[in-house]
């Protein structure tokens, strides 16, 4: 699909953004209140050869956002892909942003909605004998700048941020007998190949003689080998550097605790942290950044096999603690602990940990908000990324006192409190112990924002993608901020 700029352009469907209270978008057509409602979608079907128009609701104006553009850019398209006789859509940006009075610049407008419809287009069928219709050819966005180069660089920049984040969906989604340990490790290598990235993975013989206990040991039940992926993107070795790290198993059907229910097939989703470190990686990888930037993805399977390891079962680190398996449902914190060690090794300065870790953090915060530990400067940073991209989290506490439902009778730590209750920071907790002291760390809980249950605004049912643009941008104005600090300037 051809995405253009410029003065209005004749097309199959026109498309105009209704926040409440704006007035008649199309003269000849009378607007009821409620298609100009937060999500609303509405269809005016044109005679002969008049153009359709697309009325696609805001809600309140004085709440309109990027993220409001990009959720409305979903539905439009998600809209017009269903009807599927529009080969051309024109959307009329100029007047939204002119009606909106400075709330939204115009290249705000057009990167918003181009990385909305991007987002909002995807589909994961590729198993289905059926695909979903995708008949648009071009996507032309009505602006008072006239040319199609005016935003050209922006629309490449968007693509690559749509690009990188439906890749990480495209991981998520995979079926585990497509994606599992070994192949994730060679889609990976064949991803970063023609990238400026040195692509690193340490086998298990490698694991072993570094001492990644918590790796090795979760993989015992699957026939898959675990790998610790080591990705090192340095265009700019003079600044501190910043390990990104994501918890990948690829299928978590709970060891011998074993997961039960009607359909657990979402249970793929537990590498939902390293797709987001992946997709991340992708756009930062395309960039002209300037940075000094690791991402760990600590890989493994967590089968019930007759290897398995079994509740009881004491890990030793290298960093001289030792775990007392309780649970081998709770393996995602004794992986990334593996992973924050070699942070520490690496000489990591800053290190954010992302990971589908708790159904806890879902009670807390419900579906639509990951939350984030540690760092209290890091996290507000964070959380103001997450705001602008849509990727939201929620600052959360780091309670002391909870230390004590880590106890062990046989070991230095248990991987899983005796209680329900603040599951959430209590794994936050258990991985602050395997933080180095000279790093500055955040731990981000994403397993209540790795799956839309159904579609809604630029999601798809399935895998969201959540973090790879929350992580890109992180990493891009930490860069930023060095580059300001090492030059000298405010």
């Amino acid at each position: 699909m051809k995405i253009t700029t410029g003065f209005v352009q004749p097309g199959d469907v026109a498309v105009y953004l209704c926040p409440d209270n704006a007035g008649q978008p199309v003269p000849q057509l009378e607007l009821r209140p409620g298609m100009k409602a937060r999500g609303a979608v509405t269809w005016f079907y044109g005679r002969g050869e008049e153009a359709h128009v697309l009325i696609v609701g805001l809600g309140p104006e004085a709440k309109v956002n990027a993220e409001r553009v990009r959720e409305a850019a979903g539905n439009a398209a998600r809209a017009v892909h269903k009807e599927g006789f529009a080969t051309t859509v024109s959307v009329m940006l100029e007047s939204f942003v002119r009606a909106l009075s400075g709330a939204l610049s115009e290249e705000e407008a057009v990167r918003a909605w181009t990385e909305g419809w991007l987002l909002g287009s995807y589909a994961f069928d590729k198993y289905k004998s059926r695909k979903e219709a995708r008949g648009v050819e071009r996507l032309h966005l009505v602006c008072a700048e006239a040319g199609e180069a005016s935003y050209e660089q922006v629309l490449q920049q968007t693509a690559i941020r749509a690009e990188g984040a439906m890749f990480a969906r495209d991981l998520c989604n995979e079926p585990p007998n497509v994606l599992h340990p070994e192949s994730l490790v060679e889609i990976v290598r064949e991803r970063f190949a023609e990238r400026p990235v040195d692509v690193r993975v340490y086998g298990e013989r490698e694991l072993a003689d570094l001492g990644m206990n918590g790796l090795l040991t979760v993989a015992q039940g699957s026939r898959y080998k675990p790998a610790l992926i080591e990705l090192t993107f340095c265009t700019d070795p003079s600044q501190p550097l910043l390990a990104l790290v994501g918890k990948g198993i690829t299928f978590d059907m709970g060891g011998m605790n074993v997961k039960s229910g009607r359909d657990i097939s979402d249970a793929r989703f537990d590498m939902g942290g390293a797709c987001a470190v992946l997709g991340a990686m992708d756009m930062i990888s395309r960039s002209e950044l300037q940075a000094n930037i690791v991402a760990l993805v600590a890989v493994a399977d967590n089968m019930p096999d007759a290897a398995a390891f079994v509740p009881s079962t004491v890990i030793a680190y290298p960093n001289g603690l030792s775990v007392q398996v309780g649970n081998t449902d709770a393996e995602g914190r004794l992986v990334l602990a593996d992973a924050l060690l070699h942070a520490g090794r690496l000489g990591a300065r800053e290190v954010v940990d992302i990971a589908t870790l708790t159904g806890n953090v879902g009670e807390a915060l419900g579906l639509g908000v990951a939350g984030a530990w540690g760092d209290r400067k890091l996290v507000e940073t964070l959380a103001g990324i997450g705001e602008h991209c849509g990727d939201r989290l929620w600052p959360m506490p780091l309670v002391d006192d909870y230390e004590e439902l880590l106890r062990s009778d046989y070991a230095d730590m248990n991987n899983i409190p005796p209680i329900s209750y603040g599951g959430a920071i209590v794994a936050a907790l258990f991985l602050r112990r395997f933080v180095a002291d000279a790093m500055r760390w955040v731990h981000i809980d994403m397993a209540n924002t790795v799956q839309a249950k159904a579609a809604r605004g630029y999601y798809p049912a399935g895998a969201t993608g959540y973090g790879a643009r929350l992580l890109a941008d992180f990493a891009a104005g930490r860069a930023e901020a060095n580059r300001s600090a090492g030059s000298g300037e405010a």
